[in-house]
């Protein structure tokens, strides 16, 4: 049975599940009726030491699936099926995750939210997990449970490395912003 976390809570991965050598984490939502014409974008960030991504192919998105490293795969279940659970799904194999990577944040942007005039309130049982691919378990979820009003934004959780193991937080962080300020943010 998978923990579940509360906004700002942590867990060890890596001492749940030592063994773990691959994890999909994915990510979801439901849309209102009155958020049935956003187009969301979810987006991975692969980070060094310095809270950047040390090369633009770190940047795992819609116009870039998968890591220089190849470590780190997007993938966006069928899109006809708006039932569909998971939205997008990041596939990370931990051993090829290049040394210098000390992290990986995942965030979830409304495209031209301010031509559509959007925002997270028209986006409901929204969700971060992460299953172990190998057994199928899911290990850990977060269930963003934050009334966003006036956000265009969300950061979900991350994925990092801490003396040697692999922890996820959840941090349920929203932003009156697009996806180009999570890019000012993260990447050189």
């Amino acid at each position: 049975m998978a923990v579940q976390l509360s906004k700002g809570e942590r867990f060890n991965i890596s001492q749940a599940a030592p063994d773990l050598k691959k994890m999909a984490i994915a990510l979801g939502w439901q849309l209102t009726e009155a958020g049935q014409n956003y187009e969301i974008d979810v987006s991975g960030f692969m980070l060094g030491s310095d809270g950047k991504v040390p090369n633009e192919k770190y940047f795992i998105f819609y116009n870039n699936l998968v890591s220089c490293d190849n470590s780190v795969l997007q993938f966006i279940p069928d899109q006809n099926n708006p039932n569909k659970e998971n939205k997008t799904i990041y596939g990370v194999i931990l051993k090829r995750v290049n040394p210098e990577i000390e992290e990986m944040t995942f965030a979830v942007t409304i495209h031209e939210a301010d031509r559509i005039k959007g925002n997270f309130s028209n986006i409901k049982n929204a969700f971060i997990k992460i299953v172990n691919l190998d057994t199928g378990n899911e290990l850990v979820r977060y269930e963003l449970k934050e009334n966003f009003s006036r956000e265009t934004a969300v950061e979900f959780g991350r994925l990092y490395r801490k003396n040697g193991d692999w922890r996820f937080q959840a941090v349920g962080a929203g932003y009156q912003a697009g996806l180009q300020s999570f890019v000012d943010k993260y990447c050189s």
